[in-house]
C-alpha cells in the first residue's frame, strides 16, 4: 500500500464515520420530533372534532328552541324537533340522538330501530353505562363522554365521544359524536407521510456522503494524473494562460447569455403573464398564447445549443442580419403592443459576423430594456450602412433615465453592450433624460 493511498484512505476514514454517526442522529431526532409533533397534532386534531361538535349541538339547540316557540302545541314541537333530528346529518358517520330523562330512546337517524325502546342499562364491551352516562353528563348542564358503539358505516363496534345537552322544557338529553377510528387513520395517514419524508432526508443524505467520498477519490486521482506536469515551471506558466483563456471565454459566454437565452426566456415570461391575465376571460383564448410560449421556448433551448456551439444566433445564421431586425422588431411590437417602425438601408453585401451578432444582440438588449423599464408607446430601430461604416439607433419616447444613476438596474446590460461594441472597434453612445426617452447608438467605421 502506497503511502498516497494511506493518506486518501486516512481521509475516507473519518468522513465515513462521522456521516454514518450523523445519519443515525438524525433518524434519532427525526423519530423523537416526529412522535412529539403526532401527539400534539393528535390533542390538537381531537379538541378541533370536540369544538366541532359542541357546535353542532348549540345549532340544534337553537333551532329547536325556535321550533318550540313556533309550534301551537308540545306534540307538534317534539314531533318537528324529532324529525328535524332523524334529517341532520353532518357526515356519513354523523348524526344526531335523542333520549327521554328515562333512557328511552326518542331519535337515532342510522338505527330507527332502537326508537322507543328503553335503553338506560345498554352497557358497552366495556360495562360502562352508555345512555345513564349520557344523562349525567346533560343533567350536569352539557359535556363529553367516551364508549364504544357500532358505527354506521362499516358496522364495527369502534370508541366514540359524544357531546349531549338537555332539552328543555321536556328535559330530553340530545346530543352528537364522532367515531374515534377517523382520527386514528388521519393520524396513520400523517405517520406515513413524515416516515417517507425521513427516509427521504436519510436517502439524500447517503447520496451526499457518497458524492463526497466519490469526490474525495476523483481529486486523489486528478492529484495523482496531475503531479508531475504541475510540477514543471514551464507547464505552470501554460496551465496560467489557458486559465486567462478560460476567463475571458467565461466573460464570452456570459455576455451571450445575458444578451441572447435571457431575452428569450424573458419573452416567455411575459407571454406566461399574458395567459395568466386571460385566465378569467375564456379558456378558448389560452391556446394562441400557450403555443406562442412554447415557440419561444423552443427558440431558447436551441439559442442555448447554438451559443455553446459557436456562440452564434440561429436568426442570424438563417437568415441575416436584415430579417433578423425585421422580425425582432415584429416579435417585439406583437408581444409588447408597443409601436415600432423599423428602418433598414443596408446592402446585401454580407456583413462581418461578429459585427453582425452584436450589433443584433445591442437591439435586442435595447428593445428589452424599453419593454421592462420605459413605458414607450414609440420605438424607432435604425439600422444604415454607406461608405464610413454601419450606423444602428434604437430610439424610445419612454420614460428615459438618469446617465448618472446607470448602475441602479440597468448598468449591466447597457454596460456589456459597451464592452461587445467596443472590443470590435465600434463606438458605443447613450443619450437619455428623465422623461424624455432614450436613445442608443452603435457606429462601425468600415
Amino acid at each position: 500500500m502506497t503511502l498516497r493511498t494511506k493518506v486518501v484512505l486516512l481521509a475516507l476514514a473519518p468522513l465515513l464515520l462521522i456521516s454514518i454517526a450523523f445519519a443515525l442522529a438524525m433518524v434519532n431526532l427525526a423519530d423523537e420530533l416526529a412522535q412529539r409533533e403526532l401527539e400534539t397534532f393528535e390533542n390538537n386534531l381531537l379538541r378541533s372534532k370536540e369544538t366541532a361538535l359542541k357546535s353542532y349541538v348549540s345549532i340544534m339547540r337553537i333551532t329547536s328552541g325556535y321550533l318550540i316557540e313556533k309550534a301551537e302545541s308540545d306534540e307538534e314541537a317534539k314531533r318537528s324537533i324529532q324529525e328535524l333530528m332523524q334529517r341532520m346529518h353532518f357526515s356519513e358517520d354523523g348524526y344526531f340522538f335523542a333520549y327521554t330523562p328515562s333512557g328511552v330512546n326518542l331519535v337515532h337517524a342510522t338505527q330507527p330501530g332502537l326508537v322507543g325502546m328503553d335503553l338506560l342499562n345498554i352497557k358497552d364491551n366495556n360495562s360502562n353505562y352508555v345512555i345513564r352516562n349520557l344523562l349525567a353528563r346533560a343533567t350536569e348542564g352539557g359535556g363529553f363522554h367516551n364508549y364504544l358503539w357500532q358505527k354506521p358505516t362499516s358496522r364495527v363496534t369502534v370508541d366514540k365521544i359524544s357531546y349531549v345537552e338537555s332539552l328543555p322544557p321536556w328535559n330530553w338529553m340530545f346530543g352528537t359524536g364522532l367515531y374515534l377510528d377517523d382520527i386514528q387513520q388521519e393520524m396513520e395517514l400523517i405517520k406515513d407521510g413524515v416516515d417517507e419524508n425521513v427516509a427521504d432526508a436519510l436517502l439524500t443524505f447517503v447520496i451526499i456522503a457518497l458524492l463526497a467520498v466519490m469526490g474525495v477519490l476523483i481529486a486523489s486521482i486528478w492529484f495523482n494524473v496531475h503531479e508531475h506536469r504541475l510540477a514543471d515551471q514551464s507547464l505552470k506558466e501554460l496551465s496560467h494562460k489557458t486559465v486567462q483563456l478560460q476567463e475571458e471565454e467565461r466573460r464570452r459566454v456570459s455576455r451571450e447569455l445575458h444578451d441572447g437565452i435571457n431575452q428569450l426566456l424573458v419573452s416567455v415570461k411575459y407571454r406566461i403573464e399574458t395567459v395568466l391575465g386571460l385566465l378569467q376571460e375564456s379558456q378558448q383564448t389560452l391556446r394562441e398564447p400557450l403555443l406562442k410560449g412554447r415557440e419561444t421556448l423552443k427558440q431558447a433551448i436551441q439559442e442555448a445549443r447554438r451559443i455553446s456551439h459557436d456562440l452564434r444566433p440561429s436568426i442570424l445564421d438563417d437568415l441575416g442580419l436584415v430579417a433578423a431586425l425585421e422580425h425582432l422588431g415584429e416579435d417585439f411590437e406583437e408581444r409588447s403592443g408597443i409601436d415600432v417602425s423599423v428602418y433598414l438601408q443596408v446592402s446585401e453585401t454580407k456583413s462581418d459576423e461578429d459585427i453582425a451578432t452584436t450589433l443584433y444582440r445591442i437591439a435586442q438588449e435595447a428593445l428589452y430594456n424599453v419593454e421592462k423599464h420605459a413605458g414607450a408607446r414609440q420605438v424607432t430601430l435604425r439600422l444604415e450602412q454607406d461608405a464610413e461604416g454601419l450606423f444602428l439607433e434604437v430610439k424610445d419616447d419612454g420614460a428615459g433615465f438618469s446617465l448618472r444613476r446607470l448602475g441602479h438596474g440597468r448598468g449591466i446590460g447597457i454596460r456589456n453592450m459597451r464592452e461587445r461594441v467596443e472590443f470590435l472597434g465600434g463606438n458605443f453612445s447613450v443619450h437619455s433624460e428623465e422623461g424624455k426617452g432614450t436613445c442608443i447608438q452603435v457606429t462601425f467605421m468600415g
